[in-house]
């Protein structure tokens, strides 16, 4: 079961933005790993594509998102012929 960006915000102890960039990177990152697997890219191809390094693309997509920012791993998904969209709601009251 996938944890919301409130419940991992929670667990953190951090706020619930934080919690959502958190959710938002690690779904973008993960589909992005399925996209090299399905296509047999490697680091060095992805990163060529994204214009990033090697070493930060190895980085970001062994899980190091400490110091990511959302730019980098939208660079990765446009590098691997994705396209992210997010959609935006109300707050449930």
């Amino acid at each position: 079961m996938k944890t919301s960006a409130a419940e991992l915000a929670k667990k953190l102890k951090v706020s619930k933005a934080r919690g959502l960039e958190a959710v938002l990177k690690a779904d973008l990152i993960d589909a992005i790993l399925k996209t090299i697997e399905r296509e047999g890219l490697t680091h060095e191809e992805v990163a060529r594509r994204s214009r990033l390094s090697r070493s930060a693309v190895t980085g970001i997509l062994s899980g190091s998102l400490q110091k990511v920012t959302l730019d980098r791993i939208l660079r990765l998904v446009e590098g691997v012929g994705l396209t992210a969209q997010i959609r935006v709601r109300k707050q449930a009251a």
